[in-house]
């Protein structure tokens, strides 16, 4: 892949409309993610074209594009060729005069579960592998039971996880466009130790009232959903209380109001109704695991690439962590992505030894490293698999077998770091040492039948394109043309 992210950039930016079609634009792991003011004008063709853009996936009015892991430099050269004073962040709830359709109200929850949570995935993903160190430095015994350093450790790790209300109100506030202070302040009251406390006792059966109200026991710590409903109520709240306010009481009166307003339905109404929301979505996930079983992780694994391709793998999200915060692990989703990932990588490491394309070989070799080594899968779904078609069914095929594999081995997840080599830790049970072999066995397998299925499936090369030498003879070019189209047809 290129190294000129400039020139990538430059040629995207006008591929999607030039810059004054951006409305918002952040990035991913793997992805640009634009919000666009007019989507007819994007230039299909030419941006699925550009070399370094490993596939498109559009949404209403977004357009991801695919650049896989570099992309944080390529979207530091799109920022410089929007306006200056551009705002980067991702604001698809633009307003629309289009009617309301349930497809729309979908499309719009799953991008602010999405826009919401894609910022917040590092800080979880250290935190839980920071966790996941102190557990086997506790289980090597490395550190005494119980010791300082264990400790200080796990609660570095679970820092993002007690204040994940706070995180997400933080991020939920750009997303939504409203006052950031305000909506820490109001996810805050949700943490904080008297509030905690207050609602250990609602839980026990003690009376806890607001104003002859009576209050739900919740616990927020550890949750998404509740902190994500109130921030968005919190935006039109905030425009509400702008129109009413007087301009001389602004300062002071507008805020007082908001925080009056938006706390006591934050605690009432929103919190208890969030918390219902996202146990009712664990639930229904984790009711169809115990019913089937290994059956279900299987099926999880060939879907993984399907739901990634749509951007739907991200509904997870919210659901993995909260299993993991309350249970320590999940084993459902994350065991499925074991084989998924690995199959991806198995298969364009198929595709690098069959084709006879140096660039799709480095291509697929760059792709392979990423999902075998660090999980990240996308290159190889997009520059890959996708692309040549057949590959995509073999590690469909693979991931289903595989699957089963992680589900029959009751392997499970203490993190929630896209699975491959350096992140396999997160499926090592202490109490089962055996764990050990099963996440080896499926990883290996995952590699071993991708790669197989995919040279058996066979795949479509792409022919190199062969340029003729300025000073050749006409016979000489008419062959070199023959040559090009004989290749293409074998």
């Amino acid at each position: 892949m290129s190294k000129n992210f400039a020139a990538i950039s430059q040629s995207i930016v006008d591929a999607i409309g030039g810059a004054q079609n951006v409305a918002a634009v952040t990035h991913c792991m793997t992805r640009l993610r634009f919000v666009l003011n007019d989507e007819s004008v994007v230039d299909a063709a030419t941006l699925k074209a550009i070399t370094g853009v490993m596939g498109v996936v559009r949404n209403e009015k977004q357009c991801q594009v695919i650049i896989g892991n570099n992309v944080s430099q390529a979207y530091a050269e799109v920022l410089k060729l929007l306006p200056e004073g551009f705002s980067a962040s991702d604001d698809s709830a633009a307003p629309s005069k289009n009617k309301i359709t349930l497809k729309r109200i979908g499309s719009g929850i799953l991008d602010a579960l999405i826009g919401t949570m894609s910022p917040l995935i590092p800080a979880i993903i250290g935190g839980s592998m920071v966790k996941l160190l102190a557990m086997i430095l506790d289980m090597t015994g490395v550190f005494d039971k119980g010791a300082s350093t264990l400790v200080i450790l796990n609660t570095i790790g679970d820092g993002a996880f007690f204040f994940l209300p706070v995180m997400v109100a933080a991020s939920a506030a750009v997303k939504f466009k409203t006052n950031m202070s305000l909506a820490i302040a109001i996810a805050g009251i949700l943490v904080h130790p008297a509030f905690i406390d207050l609602m250990a006792k609602a839980a026990q059966g003690q009376k806890v009232e607001f104003i002859g109200i009576s209050v739900t026991a919740v616990k927020y710590t550890y949750t998404v959903i509740p902190a994500l409903c109130m921030t968005w109520l919190l935006s039109y709240i905030e425009k509400w209380v702008d129109r009413i306010t007087p301009v001389v009481t602004k300062n002071f009166l507008k805020p007082m109001l908001i925080m009056l307003i938006a706390a006591p339905i934050a605690i009432m109404l929103i919190g208890p109704l969030g918390i219902w929301i996202g146990t009712g979505i664990s639930a229904v996930v984790y009711t169809v695991h115990s019913y089937l079983g290994w059956l279900s992780v299987a099926i999880m694994g060939a879907a993984w690439p399907l739901l990634v391709m749509t951007g739907m793998h991200r509904v997870f999200t919210p659901t993995i962590i909260q299993t993991i915060a309350e249970t320590g692990k999940e084993g459902m989703v994350m065991p499925s992505e074991i084989g998924a990932n690995l199959s991806l990588g198995g298969s364009s490491l198929a595709v690098a030894w069959r084709t006879k394309n140096p660039e799709l070989r480095q291509t697929a070799l760059a792709a392979a490293a990423s999902a075998i080594v660090a999980g990240i899968s996308e290159p190889a779904l997009y520059g890959v698999a996708l692309r040549l078609k057949r590959p995509l069914i073999a590690c469909l095929i693979s991931g289903f077998i595989c699957g089963g594999v992680a589900g029959l081995g009751g392997l499970a997840s203490h993190s929630m770091a896209s699975p491959g080599l350096f992140t396999s830790v997160q499926f090592f049970d202490p109490s089962n040492p055996m764990s050990i072999v099963w996440v080896v066995g499926v990883m290996v397998l995952a590699v071993v039948i991708s790669f197989f299925t995919t040279l058996l499936l066979g795949f479509e090369d792409i022919p190199v394109e062969t340029v003729a030498p300025k000073n050749t003879a006409p016979e000489s070019t008419a062959s070199a043309a023959f040559a090009v189209s004989q290749s293409a047809v074998k």
